[in-house]
């Protein structure tokens, strides 16, 4: 069995090994758009929540992403950083590749969990903190605005999850000046996809000026809507640009084509029925106890659902491809 220092050496001689291929023939149409695939290790870290909330930095770890670089073209290209969920890289991850790729955009998928050696959280949400992937992606926007086939203006954030709450909540100002780039660019837009909204963060108002575009369905009983709903009504009321598209009728994952028949996750945790807020030094508190939460609390319940709903997911993919367009898309 491997240990986490050997899985991680291992990886990391996986990625330094894919980096020597620049240029891959991917066979099969679904493959057919992209021109160019790399894999790029970088350098971030893993801090707790708490650490994370105060600005402290987090052990160091070396992640990589994988760079799909649409064909056709020779210009710079926008590009969507992905973030994947609490299962890792799923088929859902890779199906929106090809969509963005098709539009005419790059992608960047980040694999938080390989070095980090994780396989999964589904079952065990506290083996990594909430707030990690918002680290993962401020230091994958550093990278990419450097990038000479990447248009530095037009970098945009996309997750899924556990990484659209990452997504959703790397469009905070305090966020951003703790964590975010030296060189204080953000990214161009920040598209959550069914993120959990039901942690109240310190100065979760103050929101970047960009785009922020939540999409959500009205049956997800994973991480309801309901949050996100108060969230982002809070958030307009003062002027924030923005918007929560709701499906109704449509469960968690309701994109992932591979879910037609509905899955239950038996044992997999959801905190669906917990309310959750910031305090003093980073701690993070059950609201209903005013006690530190943790995972054993009884509000976190099991077997939660996920599920594909065809019409919801063609909505909200050609509501991501007007987003793409305003950000210098061209279809291929």
């Amino acid at each position: 069995m491997l240990t986490p220092e050997r899985y991680r050496t291992a990886f990391r001689h996986l990625v330094f090994v894919t980096l020597s291929i620049l240029f891959v023939a991917l066979s099969g149409p679904a493959h057919a758009q992209v021109e160019r695939m790399e894999v790029i290790p970088f350098q971030s870290t893993t801090p707790t929540d708490a650490e994370f909330l105060e600005g402290r930095p987090g052990k160091p770890v070396t992640i990589a992403g994988e760079l799909r670089l649409p064909s056709t073209r020779t210009e710079r290209f926008p590009v969507v950083v992905l973030l994947h969920g609490s299962g890792g890289i799923s088929s859902y991850v890779t199906d929106w590749e090809q969509d963005l790729l098709a539009m005419g955009v790059a992608t960047f998928t980040i694999d938080s969990f390989t070095g980090r050696g994780i396989v999964s959280v589904n079952n065990d949400q506290s083996k990594l903190g909430r707030l990690v992937q918002v680290e993962d992606a401020y230091r994958a926007l550093e990278i990419l605005q450097k990038h000479p086939r990447i248009a530095p203006e037009s970098v945009m954030l996309m997750g899924f999850s556990r990484g659209g709450h990452a997504a959703l909540y790397a469009s905070l100002k305090r966020f951003r000046e703790m964590h975010g780039p030296a060189s204080g660019q953000e990214f161009a837009a920040y598209v959550a996809f069914y993120p959990s909204c039901n942690i109240g963060y310190l100065r979760d108002d103050d929101i970047s000026a960009k785009p922020v575009r939540i999409f959500h369905g009205s049956a997800d009983d994973y991480v309801p809507v309901a949050p996100c709903r108060e969230y982002v009504g809070r958030l307009q009321a003062t002027g924030k640009d923005i918007k929560l598209t709701e499906y109704p009728g449509a469960y968690h994952v309701f994109d992932g084509k591979a879910f037609a028949m509905p899955l239950k996750l038996a044992q997999a945790q959801t905190t669906r029925n917990c309310k959750l807020q910031e305090a003093l030094h980073g701690e993070i508190l059950n609201a209903a106890t005013n006690k530190p939460f943790t995972y054993q609390d009884s509000c976190v319940e099991l077997g939660p659902t996920i599920a594909y709903n065809p019409e919801a997911s063609a909505k909200a993919r050609a509501a991501v491809k007007e987003i793409m367009t305003a950000n210098g898309a061209k279809p291929n």
